[in-house]
């Protein structure tokens, strides 16, 4: 097992792509400019300089192909500065004087032949814990917890702040808000530390469904919910510093 609170931006990229995979992602968007060099693509000259068996991180351009043949899942990257994907893309589109026009067939004239496309390999499904998700405070009463928002990009979990400055779909308090007390929920009605985490969100959906947000503040009345995707409810569990899991 692999552990760190300071992960590089390769590794970082790399389990951002996973659990997004884990809880039904079917297209990743993939920037360029705020994506890490090393993850995306190592060229032959680094290659010869790094043997791939030092190179903890197999880049992304050597399971994109996989990634959708395996898993059914697309990837639409924007890209200014890196032709070897053209080798390996699909459907290449320019975006030229603010319109857009297909220029796979240009792309395609330029390639090189398709780097070694690998295989991508399960998904391992993880079972939250559900006795290490606790939002008590020091000095509070036995069983007394506390959650509440720091803003748009922040969830106060007890003693544990909640980092959500990358998770970017976000757009309104009242999800941050109703994210917190969704993972609250998640604990305390649906986690049994036997079922994945996909699992449990798709059994939080389907009471959203029926119930609306009332679910989550039960025989209260809570006026500044806005209702949050799965993926911002996995994306906040998942920063959860005290949260652990099990994988199957």
């Amino acid at each position: 097992d692999f552990s760190t609170p300071d992960a590089s931006g390769s590794t970082s990229q790399a389990a951002n792509i996973i659990e997004g995979l884990e809880v039904g992602a079917k297209v990743l968007l993939i920037d360029e400019d705020t994506a890490a060099t090393n993850f995306m693509v190592r060229d032959e000259r680094m290659i010869k300089l790094v043997a791939p068996d030092k190179e903890p991180i197999v880049p992304f351009i050597h399971k994109v192909k996989s990634i959708y043949s395996e898993l059914g899942v697309s990837s639409i990257l924007v890209i200014g500065g890196c032709g070897d994907y053209f080798d390996v893309a699909d459907l290449v589109i320019m975006q030229e004087n603010y319109g857009t026009r297909d220029v796979t067939a240009e792309a395609k004239a330029l390639a090189r032949p398709n780097p070694t496309a690998l295989p991508f390999g399960k998904v391992r499904e993880r079972v939250p814990l559900r006795e290490s998700i606790q939002a008590v405070r020091d000095g509070d009463r036995p069983g007394q917890e506390k959650v509440s928002i720091g803003g748009l990009s922040e969830i106060r979990f007890g003693d544990s702040n909640i980092d959500l400055a990358s998770v970017h779909q976000i757009v309104d308090k009242s999800q941050t808000r109703a994210i917190g007390d969704a993972i609250l929920c998640l604990r305390d009605s649906l986690m049994d530390n036997a079922t994945p985490l996909n699992t449990l969100l798709d059994r939080l959906t389907d009471r959203f469904d029926k119930e609306g947000l009332d679910a989550l503040a039960p025989n209260k009345f809570v006026g500044n919910y806005a209702r949050p995707r799965r993926f911002e409810v996995a994306m906040a569990l998942n920063r959860l510093r005290g949260a652990h899991f099990k994988q199957r």
